[in-house]
């Protein structure tokens, strides 16, 4: 019996993501980066920037009396990221928000991927629930984040 749904929902969206025809050509990774990350465009799966920023957050509680099956609801982080070496934060920012576009539909329910909201069957249901927006300049450029979350609910 499985103690956690985490692993293999973390497992599957980045399958998604990495077959998502809208992400071709972007750098689709499992965790934090392990080498210096020179790709104008990233997603990042169970990881994101910031301090309090957890790859995975879980609630579990028994699903019907007996406790023979437990429901769990967790939220899995990640980082999109965009940038070119130029000043134009405008376009940036149009990139990352259309590639958190591609991420949202990925999870969508479609004829090519009816599993899709459930995570290749992972879970019961998963869904972007949140976003936030970081703008940084650097001495590479501009830079713009987006740190976001997918919700999900699993029975285990």
């Amino acid at each position: 019996m499985a103690t956690s749904a985490v692993p293999a929902a973390i497992a599957a969206l980045v399958q998604i993501l990495t077959e998502a025809p809208g992400l071709a050509g972007v750098a689709v990774i499992d965790g934090p980066p392990t080498a210096d990350m020179a790709d104008e465009d990233l997603v990042a799966v169970g990881w994101s920037v910031g301090d309090d920023q957890a790859s995975a957050e879980s609630t579990q509680d028994f699903a019907y009396a007996g406790a023979r099956t437990r429901d769990e609801e967790f939220n899995i982080s990640g980082w999109i990221e965009s940038w070119s070496g130029e000043e134009d934060f405008g376009e940036r920012r149009r990139r990352a928000y259309e590639l958190l576009a591609v991420l949202e539909d990925a999870l969508r329910a479609t004829a090519a991927q009816p599993e899709a909201p459930t995570l290749l069957g992972t879970v019961q249901w998963a869904h972007l629930t949140r976003h936030r927006l970081q703008q940084q300049f650097t001495d590479s450029g501009a830079r713009v984040g987006i740190a976001w979350t997918v919700s999900c609910v699993a029975r285990i």
